[in-house]
């Protein structure tokens, strides 16, 4: 069994190896571990599953941050989807087998918060907007690439598990430095972030606060890339067994 791994932005690539990746690539990160670097969006994301499922995976990951929805998640909670809805409010299932072994392993080690996850097609920002997609959705947490991934899965009838880490509890508006600096496909573009701080100095605190929460999600993301290969290995195991 090949477990590919699809991670959106480079920070978030860091937390599972220090190996150079082009967007739209992918390498082998051990010897059952494809990771593909996506880029953000849905788009690149379904690109990125493609592409490992062209390269023989037999099982596809969503890795990274997400935002809270749910009023109890602080920055550095782990999320381990049970179920997934899309942006157009389709549901997607995960496979509960696998599920409740990542979930029994991770839990050894980490607290693992389980539920819903929901698909946004871009950056929220408010946490007006968050609190009404909890209410639309009744979902945990949210991000933007793993309903993506999860439906290239159910496409190739492979198991998908979506691990996320929150950074931005519900409570909190993201600085908008970060909208006006994000382009078409929703990444941080450094020129136009560094303009808008030098225009609207003030926000340079809500920034690096942000920046506090961004490190607590990789810092919970590298304790649980150490049971990556536990993880992938279940499958395998489960066909020895029997």
């Amino acid at each position: 069994m090949i477990s590919g791994i699809v991670v959106a932005l480079p920070e978030e690539l860091a937390t599972l190896t220090s190996k150079r990746i082009d967007k739209g690539h992918s390498v082998f990160i051990a010897n059952k571990l494809l990771v593909a670097y996506s880029g953000t969006g849905h788009k690149n994301a379904q690109s990125a599953a493609e592409l490992l499922i062209a390269k023989g995976v037999t099982q596809l990951i969503s890795w990274g941050c997400a935002a809270a929805l749910d009023a109890s998640l602080k920055s550095g909670d782990l999320t381990l989807a049970d179920t997934l809805v899309g942006s157009d409010d389709m549901e997607i299932a995960i496979n509960t087998d696998w599920h409740r072994y990542s979930k029994g392993l991770l839990s050894q080690s980490l607290a693992v918060h389980t539920g819903r996850l929901a698909e946004s097609l871009s950056i929220v920002s408010s946490s007006k907007e968050k609190q009404q997609l909890q209410a639309i959705t009744g979902a945990i947490a949210l991000d933007m690439e793993s309903v993506a991934v999860a439906r290239i899965a159910q496409r190739n009838a492979v198991p998908f598990l979506a691990i996320r880490a929150i950074v931005d509890p519900v409570t909190m508006d993201l600085p908008h430095a970060i909208e006006y600096a994000a382009n078409g496909q929703g990444d941080i573009v450094l020129s136009r972030l560094l303009l808008f701080l030098m225009l609207h100095p003030l926000e340079l605190p809500g920034l690096i606060k942000l920046g506090w929460q961004f490190n607590a999600a990789k810092k919970t993301l590298k304790k649980v890339a150490r049971h990556l290969n536990g993880i992938s290995e279940f499958y395998h195991t489960q066909t020895a067994v029997r």
